[in-house]
Parts: structure tokens; sequence; C-alpha cells
């Protein structure tokens, strides 16, 4: 397809938009490459981190990364499927539409087309998964967290001042 000059003017970037998840690394999959991340509504699986199992991570999911289904998505490669609910519907400029997903305590933005709202009939308050590919969520969208790491039991109570 050719463009013309006068259309370029016409044509509009997407916005960005991510969604922001504090998570914990839960573990390593060396075989499959893969870590695992527990995160306040599921799991959430991206392609093998270096940081040690336990460590508090903040990760970035860009909207673009975001797709919607209506039904449990089953044969697809997408890895990480979390059921939620529309929680709100934003037109942006066209085409863009911001749907929002609420997971539970997370909320999800995918950023879709005004076509897919209408096809979809997407509306706040119907149960939807949001489907986010391992690989868009990658190294360079995690970072190491600042919060505190919570403090381990001593192993042997009966050692502790208290008890002596």
């Amino acid at each position: 397809m050719h463009i013309l000059p006068a259309d370029k003017e016409k044509l509009t970037s997407p916005p960005a938009l991510e969604t922001t998840v504090f998570a914990r690394i839960l573990r390593h999959d060396p075989e499959l490459a893969l870590t695992s991340l527990l995160f306040d509504d599921g799991e959430l699986r991206l392609p093998m981190v270096n940081y040690p199992v336990g460590s508090s991570v903040i990760v970035k999911i860009d909207a673009r990364d975001v797709s919607i289904a209506l039904s449990r998505p089953m044969d697809v490669s997408i890895t990480n499927r979390l059921p939620g609910t529309i929680d709100e519907i934003e037109y942006l400029t066209s085409p863009y539409v911001r749907a929002t997903l609420s997971l539970g305590k997370t909320r999800v933005h995918s950023l879709i087309t005004r076509e897919s709202v209408v096809r979809l009939a997407l509306q706040p308050g119907i149960k939807a998964w949001a489907m986010i590919k391992a690989v868009a969520i990658s190294g360079r969208g995690v970072r190491p967290d600042r919060a505190p790491q919570p403090r381990s039991w001593p192993s042997d109570r009966s050692s502790s001042p208290e008890t002596r």
C-alpha cells in the first residue's frame, strides 16, 4: 500500500499505555528458559531473568502486548492467559481504544481497535481473558523492586534470646 503525503498527516501513532505489576520471582525453569512470577492475581511466565528466586520485581506490560478473548483461550501459543472482567472502555484517537480488565486487585490495559470493540461487543462488566505473550514481558520490562524482602524465620527457635 502506498501512502500519499497528504495521508501521512492523518495517521496517528498508538498511545503509550502500560500496566505496572509488582511481583516476586517464584521459580526458574532452565529447561524451558522461563521464569515464573507470582503477583496478586496469579502467575506470569516470561523469558528467564537473572534475579534469584524470592526477589521482588516490577513488571511493565505494554498495552499493545495484551490481547482480549471472550472465552477461555486453549489452542493458542500465548502463555499468559488471565481471567478478568472488562472494567472500562475508553475511546482514544481513532482507531485506538483502551480496554481495561480487572483481574482482581490488578488492572491490565489492552490497546485494541474500535473494530475489535464492535466485533466482540465489548462493554464494561463482561467476562474476558487478558492474553500476554511471554516474550512480550522480556527482561527489559522487569526490574528489581526496592521493597524490603521479608525476614526469614530462625530455623531453630529454641536458640532465640526470648527462649533462653
